[in-house]
């Protein structure tokens, strides 16, 4: 009886194993086949709310079946016939069909006659599927919220749960920022295409900006507790190396994954043991992953090489290409990147860039002459509820030694921001300036 028991037991206990791994399964051919999945569905049925929801249905029927039939040999080719059939049966069953529906029905099955398997359809098809999901989702119609939730949510895999702790905001907000965006872009009647000539620069500009914007949220993380959230950072990499391979002739696409490639390379180095953030010139560069540096430095070298004007992510490319080669920080070549900021400042004259410049003056020609300019920043006013610049006035104003007005300026800066570790450093900074 023991023993009975004891078998029992046993496979009991094996069959959640199994089912664990399948369950584990699932979900990681969801994160690789969700993208062109939904691209895919969005292509033949014009409406990417519509498409999720199909790629939706065919992942419920997957966790229904699977751990019963076993992983198919092809599972996103299951998954994608599975959400066709889906599609079909939607598009019969309504009462009013619109020729629109008429026609995607009838493409829907001419597809399907062609092929039950994605592996036959065209690589360059399944880029351009892609391609467009990418502009749909970072269409320019849409705020920047709403862009940057959607493209998590279609091109991420994200669910909305996963985005929300990502970003700090409750799960209903992300979820109505989803639900308005795709909203937006069906009244707006966005046409499922890749944009070309002047509109494809327009329109390219806005996917690198929502990209950027999920990358530097994991490297310097806005609020709560932690100093970095390097998921976020890793699906941001993800989706500009998709971008990259998908248009590999346009320059600032080859810099913006220069620029966050090089910038990962860092992520090891930018905390100690205890999660505190170390800065730029005191990381242990030894910590710096070669392998990203590499990749960084070749896809910065692919975008120069296609001889443009160097866009504002080229240009920040080779900044932190700068910081990548030098083998220690006093090696860095300050004069050069000073003259890089002089040319950003020109393409991009916001008054952050012009900050970061002013870091750069002052490493290169001497803290006076950074202060000068920080000082400017600080009478012009567009800066005061931005914690750095409190932040590099201390710094330089220590290096000056005038250390009572450095404290006052780390104090603000820990005041204004909303991030705790980062805090933290500000009040240390701050009680550091007493000892002097």
């Amino acid at each position: 009886m023991i023993l009975a028991c004891a078998v029992q037991r046993a496979m009991v206990s094996s069959a959640a194993m199994e089912a664990r791994e399948v369950q584990r399964t699932i979900d990681a051919v969801w994160r690789i086949e969700s993208a062109k999945l939904i691209a895919a569905l969005a292509r033949l049925t014009r409406d990417v709310g519509l498409a999720e929801e199909l790629a939706q249905d065919a992942l419920v029927t997957a966790l229904e079946q699977w751990p019963g039939t076993g992983i198919p040999d092809n599972p996103g080719a299951w998954l994608m016939a599975t959400a066709r059939n889906r599609a079909i049966d939607r598009l019969r069953h309504q009462r009013m069909l619109t020729r629109k529906h008429e026609a995607i029905s009838s493409e829907l099955e001419m597809d399907q006659e062609r092929s039950d398997s994605v592996e036959t359809a065209a690589d360059d098809e399944i880029g351009d599927d892609l391609l467009r999901l990418i502009f749909i989702a970072c269409h320019p119609l849409l705020p920047t919220e709403g862009r940057t939730a959607l493209t998590l949510r279609l091109l991420g895999g994200l669910t909305t749960a996963e985005i929300a702790r990502a970003f700090l905001v409750p799960e209903p907000t992300i979820a109505q920022r989803i639900v308005r965006a795709k909203r937006a872009l069906s009244e707006a009647a966005v046409p499922f295409e890749i944009p070309r000539g002047e509109e494809l620069r327009r329109r390219l500009s806005s996917v690198l900006e929502v990209v950027y914007l999920v990358f530097n949220e994991g490297y310097s993380a806005t609020a709560g507790s932690d100093w970095m959230r390097p998921a976020l950072c890793e699906e941001a990499l993800r989706i500009g190396r998709i971008l990259a391979a998908l248009a590999p002739g346009e320059s600032e696409v080859q810099g913006l994954v220069a620029l966050m490639e090089i910038q990962a390379s860092r992520i090891r180095a930018r905390t100690n043991s205890n999660g505190e953030p170390v800065r730029l010139l005191e990381q242990n560069r030894a910590l710096w992953d070669r392998i990203l540096i590499h990749r960084g430095l070749m896809a910065l070298g692919r975008g120069e090489a296609l001889g443009e004007t160097r866009g504002p992510y080229l240009l920040q490319a080779s900044i932190a290409a700068c910081h990548a080669r030098a083998a220690t920080a006093e090696d860095t070549d300050w004069v050069y990147i000073t003259a890089l900021y002089d040319e950003l400042v020109r393409l991009m004259p916001t008054p952050v860039v012009e900050l970061n410049r002013a870091v750069a003056v002052s490493m290169a020609y001497g803290p006076a002459a950074g202060l000068e300019l920080a000082d400017r920043l600080a009478e012009e006013g567009r800066l005061s509820s931005y914690h750095l610049l409190p932040s590099v006035r201390g710094d330089l104003l220590a290096k000056l030694g005038r250390y009572a007005e450095a404290r006052g300026e780390f104090e603000r800066a820990a005041q204004l921001t909303h991030n705790a570790r980062e805090s933290r450093l500000l009040l240390d900074r701050a009680a550091a300036c007493v000892r002097g």
